[in-house]
């Protein structure tokens, strides 16, 4: 009896301080489970069969057992998470949470998260999203550059963003307008909203509407992503359409695109060499950033407003005025050879210019062959290029 009344005190300190609350970093808290007993009752380590834990541990009589939310142990935990990241490439700490809240199911899981990304994209939608890429698709009747934005270049070279992105621009091959080899025609973000898309990524699928694909692409990526608009140039009637694509880390995606068209008056000519030096041109026209076609095409005030800095500059060396007349002309050449795509250096050959290059490849096709149009567009500028076309009406209409 000296021995019960020595273990009785030391032991109800014990289960008193283990029944007290426990933190730890792990997913299950251990408890306690203790049965008021005789020290008789103690001694003979009685069995506790009423009880039915999962993973009890013996030691004086006393139950110890490790609660998991759900029946499933650490390394299966672990695997769980990893599933779980991989099918939506939530961040770790979010995937986790939801496991927990979910009791580790994990599609219900994967539901919250989804549910959860809806907010967090809007709540996100007011931030600036000027990195990105422009997604380039084509078929025989056109070419369409889209562009997708996001907040940093580390969201543009994840493959689940340059996945979609493509997916945009096979989208709008879809979408019809007015055929006019002559225009580039604006391809508005309102214009592809609502289109449907039927995406088999491993981690983005099904049908969805492209601004849901879009919500729930920015859950993903944890940024606010957006659709920045585009354009499309139509195949001529007889002739080639060429595209480039600089900073390109895969087929069909880029950080600037150049497109053109050009038009063979005879329809038996051999296509083959005009094709090859239309690459080479939409190369050029991407290298060299023309802002106009022919010098025809540079407005009044633009000219007017150059030609008033150049006379201002000459006046300042104090020469005649017959010589600052000739300063000015001169000059001149020199801008139309550096904003008039015509009058331009061949980046390939700068003992040519494109005029000379498109002259010879006539001469080897037998027949005239001319620019019908071109497009130059870069990573942040779509909207600001769809504001500016008020001239060209939007393609509106799904096939």
């Amino acid at each position: 009896m000296g021995f019960t009344r020595g273990m009785k005190r030391p032991i109800e300190m014990l289960c008193k301080r283990l029944n007290s609350p426990v933190n730890c970093s792990h997913t299950y808290s251990t408890s306690l489970v203790y049965r008021e007993m005789s020290l008789t009752g103690f001694s003979e380590n009685k069995p506790m069969n009423s009880f039915n834990y999962s993973n009890p541990i013996h030691g004086f009589g006393i139950f110890f057992t490790q609660n998991y939310s759900s029946q499933a142990s650490a390394p299966e935990q672990m695997n769980i998470i990893k599933q779980l990241r991989e099918r939506t490439s939530a961040p770790i700490k979010d995937v986790k949470s939801a496991l927990i809240a979910c009791d580790w199911d994990i599609e219900a899981a994967q539901k919250e998260l989804r549910k959860k990304g809806v907010v967090l994209a809007s709540k996100k939608s007011s931030r600036i999203a000027a990195e990105g890429l422009l997604a380039l698709a084509q078929n025989k009747e056109k070419a369409v550059v889209v562009e997708l934005n996001c907040e940093t270049d580390f969201v543009a070279r994840n493959e689940i963003f340059q996945y979609m992105a493509l997916s945009l621009a096979k989208s709008a091959l879809l979408l019809e307008g007015s055929k006019q080899s002559s225009l580039t025609m604006p391809v508005g973000p309102e214009c592809l909203e609502d289109l449907k898309m039927n995406l088999d990524h491993p981690k983005l699928n099904g049908e969805k509407t492209v601004q849901n694909a879009i919500t729930e692409l920015a859950a993903m990526m944890g940024e606010n992503v957006k659709l920045g608009g585009g354009f499309a140039m139509f195949v001529p009637s007889y002739g080639v359409l060429s595209t480039y694509l600089h900073q390109s880390p895969q087929p069909g995606v880029g950080r600037i695109a150049g497109l053109l068209s050009l038009e063979i008056e005879d329809h038996n000519a051999p296509v083959d060499a005009v094709q090859r030096v239309g690459s080479e041109i939409a190369m050029h026209v991407v290298a060299a950033k023309p802002l106009f076609l022919a010098k025809e095409d540079v407005s009044p005030d633009a000219l007017g407003h150059e030609r008033e800095i150049l006379k201002s500059q000459a006046e300042s060396t104090g020469k005649s005025q017959m010589a600052i007349d000739k300063m000015v002309e001169g000059r001149l050449r020199k801008y139309f050879e550096e904003v008039v795509l015509m009058e331009q250096k061949f980046v390939v050959d700068d003992t040519l210019n494109i005029k000379t290059l498109l002259n010879n490849v006539s001469k080897e096709v037998g027949s005239p062959v001319k620019i019908g149009n071109y497009l130059r567009m870069e990573v942040g500028e779509g909207l600001r290029r769809l504001e500016a076309s008020s001239k060209t009406e939007p393609l509106a209409e799904a096939a």
